[in-house]
């Protein structure tokens, strides 16, 4: 699964894309974050507040208990602002 990093999520983990083969467990957005803040200090440093951090899996903004299994893409950003 490739995993994209926007704006300062991607600032604190330090890369913009990765391919992630996750454990058979992580089955939802919130166990892939949980499953990332055990990989280091720049992912608990970039999801300190994982209900902040937004996602989107495959394109389509979802919340923490969508399905990532079988996903392609998964997404992280800060929330955004009109302008």
């Amino acid at each position: 699964m490739k995993l994209v990093y926007f704006a300062w999520v991607r600032e604190r983990v330090g890369k913009a894309e990765e391919e992630v083969s996750p454990p058979p467990g992580v089955a939802t957005v919130a166990d892939l974050v949980a499953w990332l803040k055990g990989r280091g200090e720049e992912y608990a440093y970039a999801f300190e507040n994982d209900s902040v951090v937004r996602a989107a899996v495959d394109r389509v903004h979802v919340r923490p208990d969508a399905a990532v299994t079988g996903a392609a893409e998964v997404a992280f950003f800060p929330p955004m602002t009109g302008g």
